[in-house]
Order: C-alpha cells, then structure tokens, then sequence
C-alpha cells in the first residue's frame, strides 16, 4: 500500500520528493525537494530565479497560502522603472499559433522561490534544508538527461536560451540546442544551491548571489537593485474556498486570477446534474468554462452566490496594481509538484520563470525570469507597475477535502489553460470518479475568446455536441502540452496514488508501507 505520495513535472523531481518522504519528512518536506530538483531537470520553467505559490495543509489543517511569486523592481536611491524600448521582443512559435515574449535584463522581476522554499521549510517542514537540496545539487553536477518534451521547450525557446553569454554557455554548450537524449550539466546552479542549503533565503537576498545577479544586472539594463532583494518578504495568503458536490476545494486567491476563474466554474457545474457519458461531460466543461470567463463583465458575483464577490475581487486587484483585470494569458514557464505525506499532510507548489529572460549572472547558473516583460502581466502597459508591487498570476495549487478529510492536491502548468486543466481532473476525479492517472490522462478542452480549442483524442459525440451548443471549435489531431501538465496526488481505496502529466514527461512516485521509494 502506498502511504505517501508525491507528482511533478518530471519523474525525476516527483522521486526526490518521494524520497524526502521515506526519510521521515512532511508533505512540504517533498515539495521543496521536487521543486529544487525541478530546478535542474526543467530550469527553463523554473528555479531560483522564479516566483510561485504554495498551498499548505498540515494534518488537521488549516490550509494557507504563501505568495512568493515576484515584484516589481526599482526601490531604493538607484532604482528605475521600466523603458519599454529596453525590452528585447521575439516570435515562439507554439503549434499552429505564434506568441511574442519580452525577454533581456530589463524585463527580470525580483524573484521569489527560495524566500518562498526557506519559509516553507522553517514553518512546516521537518528535514534540514542542506538534505532536500542535496538531490538537486547532485543532479546539476552530474548532468541531467534531455527528455523529448525539455527539447522541445529548449528549440521554440532558442532564441531566449541564447540570448546572453552565460545562458548560452549553459543551455547551448556546443552552439545549439540541446536535443533528446543529451546531456546538460549546471556546475554554477550546483554552486548557488549548494548555498542555499547553507545558508538558506540569504544567499540571495542579502549575500553573495544576490550581489553578483544585481552587479550583472546594472551593468546590462537590469532593474533589481540590493534594496529590492532585502525589501522581498513572502505574503501569506488565506485560500479562497468554493463547494463543488461533496467537496471543499481551496486554492489560490486574488491577487491572483487562476483559483478564481476555477472556482467560478466549479461553482457553475456544481449547479448542474453529474453528467452521464463523455459527450454531456465535454459539453457541461465547456458551459462551466465560458460561465467562468463571464467574470470578466458585470453578474459574475450571482454566478459565485456572493454579491460582494466580485467587488472584493477587483478591489484586491487595485490594491495590487492590477488595474482592474484579470490577465487573459499568462506566461509558458510554470511547473507544479504536489505530495500527501503518511500523516495526512498536503502540499501543493506551482513555480515560474516565465518564458525565461535569457539572462543568467555569470558564476551564479540562475537563469532569471521575464516577467515584467509579459503583457499580460503588465495590463496597463510594460513600465506602469510601481517598485515593490507583488504581481498577479494564473498559478493556481488546488487542493480537495472530503468532511474536512485529505482527498487531493493537485496544480498545473500550462499558461492560461492551467485554469482548465485543473478544473477538467477536478470533475473527472469528483464526477467520474477517475484516478489520478485516468483524469491526467483524458482529452481536454479549453474555452478562451469565444471558441474552444479541443484537444484531439476528444469522442466524436462531445465534439459533435460541443458544435451544438454553438460553441467555435479550433480541432487538435494530438494530445499537446499546450492543454496543461496536470500533478496530483490523491488518496483512493486502497492507499495514496499520483500522477504526472504525459503531456509534459511528468512522473510520480511514492512510499510504500514498507518504506521502499516506488514509481508510481
């Protein structure tokens, strides 16, 4: 039986938690040993130069949120804002769709993930620091393998990869991408998280990496200056909670717009009959979907059953310099670690570089986040965001309770289609009563500027009941990590089971009741 268990975005991270577990740590134990090695095994999405989100519930609850994604910098007596012409723009092609990102020193907000992982593991971890980053360590010395989906990422990001000398000496060491079945070593990130074991937050924050990224930074254009990294304080945050059927689900709260737009659609299908069959299934998604988009103008509130809910929502909004709405994209760079420990602890981290600024501080290996150049983190315009701002996001971890028991925890990446991802395994997992591995694994869909965009493996029937809902089709042939990269780990009949979305090469391991790490 399995008692513990842990998903990522790659088996490799999803097994380093899974071995925090067996020796004796707690649900956040093994998220922060996931996320560090996730750092290495997919340093373009994420890693010490990131932001995130964790979700935490200790045995018995209750649930919090810590906030540690980034803010805008510029504080102190030599900080600036944001000139746009700064601002290095190119063209990814992602599918049959193009997206330009911002990239270069101007645009790296003040990151946040190692205040977020050192709090984490002072309050609700039990191993030392210097243990559930040794993994990762390793792993950045000894290289770690290119998988088909990391390839992939490294050739539609090429551009961004190489974009400084540093990135380039460390992403494309013999003048091209790395392919399937290569390996990268990090030596430098080895260095700086070996620090971090030592030393915790304050190797960044007020040492020595810090000192180097904001010397590289203000040389090269770069706005985050030592009086940014000391002012950088993680927020805690309470979880915005919506009943869905039998369940309480918690997850991310505004500022941020992803667990809002989840609930509201959550709030919408718990109003409607279980569907029976596939075809009802697709069709009430898609309703649930486009009911949530609906928050976008007035009457989202009666949808809530909460007059004051969408006032409270724009006003945290304001206060955050949102100006008022919720982005409608957000960036590629995102993954998601979640865990349940032997004691009924849950964790739940989702982490972002963005699409990666193409800027690592030599000596450092950190590869640094764009977020102030992503529009729609910036809706009022690149530069408008005052200094020390914390900024939105569509990061939403997510976790489930049945009669105030442990059912799931559960995130995603995916940019803007992390919302319906998450709400997809949500319902298949409540509705349907899949598993972990079946609801990761189901076609989906997503609503988003009036059409539906269907993922191909979706029955003919729910697409041919989609088309009579009136619903605007783009038609997928495959299975694509554009539709999300769903982690959960949930408790079932038998035990703890998980799983890491294929769509991304996710992985999942566990602790049996013998002590033994098993992939799950």
């Amino acid at each position: 039986m399995i008692t513990g268990a842990v998903a990522a975005g790659n088996p490799l991270s999803a097994r380093a938690g899974a071995r925090a577990l067996a020796a004796g740590g707690t649900a956040t134990d093994a998220v922060i040993a996931a996320a560090l090695v996730s750092s290495v095994a997919e340093a373009v999405l994420t890693g010490p130069g990131a932001g995130g989100f964790l979700m935490v519930r200790p045995p018995g609850g209750p649930a919090t949120v810590l906030d540690f994604f980034v803010a805008v910098p510029g504080l102190g007596p030599d900080g600036r804002r944001l000139d746009p012409r700064d601002l290095h723009a190119f063209t990814v092609p992602f599918g049959t769709t193009e997206q330009v990102f911002h990239i270069g020193p101007a645009s790296v907000a003040v990151p946040g993930l190692l205040a977020g992982l050192d709090e984490a593991s002072r309050r609700f971890g039990r191993l030392p620091l210097a243990d559930l980053v040794a993994p990762a360590v390793a792993l950045a010395r000894e290289g770690v393998p290119v998988g088909e989906e990391a390839a992939y990422l490294h050739r539609i990001l090429e551009e961004m990869l190489a974009h400084t000398p540093a990135s380039a000496a460390q992403f494309t060491p013999e003048g091209r991408v790395a392919g399937p079945g290569t390996t990268l070593v990090f030596r430098d990130l080895a260095e700086t998280l070996e620090r971090f074991g030592r030393e915790g937050a304050a190797c960044l924050y007020e040492g020595a990496v810090g000192r180097e990224i904001v010397r590289y930074l203000s040389v090269t254009g770069g706005l985050v200056t030592e009086d940014d990294l000391r002012a950088y304080a993680v927020v805690e945050r309470r979880p915005l909670a919506v009943r869905f059927r039998d369940m309480t689900v918690l997850t991310n709260p505004p500022p941020s717009s992803g667990g809002v737009l989840i609930a509201a659609a959550l709030d919408h299908l718990g109003r409607m009959p279980v569907p029976e069959g596939d075809d009802a299934f697709y069709a009430g998604m898609a309703a649930a979907q486009a009911a949530a988009n609906a928050m976008r103008g007035p009457g989202f509130h009666e949808g809530m059953g909460d007059e004051g809910f969408l006032e409270r929502f724009w006003a945290a909004l304001r206060d955050e310099g949102a100006s008022g709405r919720p982005p409608s994209r957000k960036p590629t760079g995102t993954t998601h670690v979640s865990a349940i420990d032997p004691e009924g602890g849950m964790a739940s981290l989702s982490s972002s570089n963005g699409s990666g600024s193409g800027v690592v501080a030599p000596g450092t290996g950190v590869l640094l986040n764009n977020m102030l150049g992503e529009s729609d983190l910036n809706p009022a315009g690149f530069g408008s965001l005052p200094p020390g701002l914390r900024m939105t996001s569509m990061m939403a971890p997510t976790m489930l309770l049945r009669d105030g028991e442990p059912f799931a925890a559960l995130g995603s990446a995916g940019s803007n289609r992390l919302r319906s991802a998450i709400l997809m395994v949500v319902a298949r997992m409540v509705d349907q009563a899949d598993g972990p591995g079946a609801a990761v694994g189901r076609p989906r869909i997503h609503h988003e500027g009036g059409g539906v965009d269907v993922e191909g493996g979706v029955p003919a029937g729910a697409i041919a009941a989609l088309e009579a809902d009136g619903f605007d089709l783009r038609l997928w042939t495959d299975a694509s990590l554009y539709f999300g990269g769903v982690s959960v780990a949930a408790v079932g009949s038998g035990g703890l089971a998980a799983a890491g979305d294929p769509r991304r090469g996710g992985g999942a391991a566990g602790v049996d009741d013998g002590g033994r790490v098993v992939d799950l």
